[in-house]
């Protein structure tokens, strides 16, 4: 990874999940670098799950639709599950108008119900100050 320049979209680890959000469409040399990235941390960090939340994406053309594709495609050679979650009705509409599919490519209502999807499930915190072991 040294002497590459990095993504511009963060990319957070939580244990073997990686999350990660697309805010606007991405340019050639900023696509190229997040894929780089995030492809680099899979193998490295044996990552098992990619989640890729796209509900602040407000518009998609060919070029972001065929980055998600190859990414899936390039995931799942190295192991790992992506999803993509929440796409919003508009962002569904152009790619039917656009005629693209996006094959391959898992998506969820929401990052929640995509995570659930890869294995996670939220568990509520004890309010501060509750005891953990009540049996103590």
């Amino acid at each position: 990874m040294a002497g590459r320049p990095t993504a511009s979209v963060p990319i957070l680890r939580l244990g073997d999940v990686l999350v990660t959000g697309l805010l606007n469409e991405l340019d050639d040399k900023a696509a190229a670098a997040f894929t780089d990235e995030l492809t680099d941390r899979i193998s490295a960090e044996s990552i098992r799950g990619v989640l890729i939340d796209i509900s602040r994406l407000e518009i998609i053309d060919s070029f972001v639709a065929r980055m998600l594709m190859e990414l899936t495609t390039m995931a799942r050679l190295l192991g790992a599950r992506v999803i993509v979650a929440g796409m919003r009705p508009p962002v569904a509409i152009t790619l039917v108008e656009l005629g693209v599919e996006l094959a391959g490519v898992e998506t969820a209502l929401d990052a929640e119900r995509g995570m659930s999807a890869l294995g996670w499930r939220h568990s509520p915190q004890p309010p501060e100050g509750a005891r953990r072991d009540a049996t103590r």
